[in-house]
Parts: C-alpha cells; structure tokens; sequence
C-alpha cells in the first residue's frame, strides 16, 4: 500500500517526519533510482529508497540480525535430532532465517533476517559476497603451502580459492590464519585447509558482506544498524535497482 515518502521515512527511523521533508526537498532522497519530490507516495514493501545514495531499509516488517553462534549449536530452524539451534538463541517470535549456515563446529557470525530476496542475493555465487574466517591450525606455516592455498586447492566438487589468505600470528605451534571467500560450499574452509596439511582445529567466521562480528559475545545476538543492512545491499549490487 502507497504511503506518503516522508511518513514512511519517520515509521522507518530514518528520520522525523520533518527532517525526511527537509532531506526530500534538498534532493538527496531517491526512490527506484530517482530523485524524490515532496508529495511522491511509496509501497514500502516494494520500493528501493535510498538517502545520500545509501539503502534504507522503509519496510517495518523487515528484520535483520546477526548471532555470534557457539560450536555444538545448528544453523538450522528445527532440528529433527533434538540438537540445539540458532533460534534457541535468538528469543524473538518473529520467523526468521539463516542466510547460509555454518557446521555443527563452526562458530561465529551468522545473519538471520525474513528478508529472502535479499538472502538469496548474499548467497548467490554470482554475487561473490565476501566472507572472512579465521582458522586456528598446526603451525607455523609454511610459505609454499600459503602459495598453495593462494594459487587454489582442487576438491572433489571443484577448486576452492580464497580471494586473501594471510596468516595473522603464529605461536606455540599454532597458526592463526584469516581468510576470505567468495563461495559458501560445505565445509569448504575446513576441506581447503586439510588438503594443504593444515587440519583445522577451530574455526570461526567473523565477518560475511561487510558485517563484521566485532565484540559480540558467543551465543548472544544484535539487530544490524542502517549502515550494516546498506551495507549488505551494496555487496550484492541491490543499491540501486537493475
């Protein structure tokens, strides 16, 4: 349903009523990759709106959110096997998604939202949206098998690259390797890793499309800021429609 731009802009939060009226009226508002005027009406659940070229999200109904999920928990909604869940964690009544899913021993950050066009986009190879893990293993590590991991590593469903690898610090055997992916395949990290002699022994994603999981403690979650879900958009191309 049609509402007036700067009514959806205050249900928003964007702004108050007034100050979306003063944004219009200076031009810096488009709507579907045009520039709004005072008096444009939207569908919130359908209209592209962005502010100073950034998204905004004008849908209330939309949910965005991020988990920082434990080892031993599911990225799954219901788990036949009576495992727990991610949505154990998260105590909203809303129906909500994971957008991909990490392992059983995988931890870290994992996006939940009810927004499924935009999930499917972050998740669409074609896209190329970055993820970023770091990988506890045997260390130190060598230079030729980090040149093994760069120049690609061949598995039995393809080959598997990172767009970076680097290794952050190594100590007491150990080595703390970061690295960035465009794919989401099962287990690809952890097959990459194994297949150059570097068993993973922890592993955590700490950053998917821009959104970084920063200090968020295990097991707790937050809603994604206005910046954070544009942000997202950006990394899929969905900031100005095609």
């Amino acid at each position: 349903m049609a509402e007036r731009l700067q009514k959806v802009m205050a249900a928003a939060g964007i702004a108050s009523r007034r100050a979306s009226e003063v944004l219009i009226s200076e031009g810096r508002v488009t709507v579907n990759g045009a520039v709004a005027a005072l008096g444009d009406k939207v569908d919130p659940a359908v209209d592209v709106v962005e502010v100073d070229g950034e998204r905004v999200v004008v849908d209330t109904t939309l949910r965005y959110l991020m988990l920082n999920k434990p080892r031993g928990v599911v990225s799954t909604t219901h788990d036949p096997q009576g495992r727990p869940t991610v949505m154990d964690l998260v105590n909203l009544d809303e129906r909500l998604y994971p957008v991909g899913r990490l392992d059983q021993d995988t931890e870290g950050l994992l996006l939940l939202t009810n927004d499924g066009e935009l999930a499917n986009r972050l998740l669409h190879p074609s896209f190329e949206v970055e993820r970023t893990y770091l990988a506890l293993v045997p260390g130190p590590l060598r230079r030729d098998v980090l040149r093994q991991l760069a120049d690609g590593v061949e598995l039995d469903d393809g080959p598997a690259r990172p767009r970076r690898v680097r290794v952050v610090e190594e100590h007491h055997g150990k080595a703390l390797v970061e690295l960035v992916m465009t794919e989401g395949r099962k287990r690809e990290v952890r097959r990459m890793l194994a297949a150059v002699g570097a068993p993973v022994e922890r592993l955590a994603r700490v950053g998917f499309g821009g959104v970084e999981l920063g200090d968020l403690r295990q097991g707790k979650w937050r809603f994604l800021d206005r910046p954070e879900i544009a942000g997202l958009h950006a990394a899929t191309g969905a900031a100005v429609p095609r």
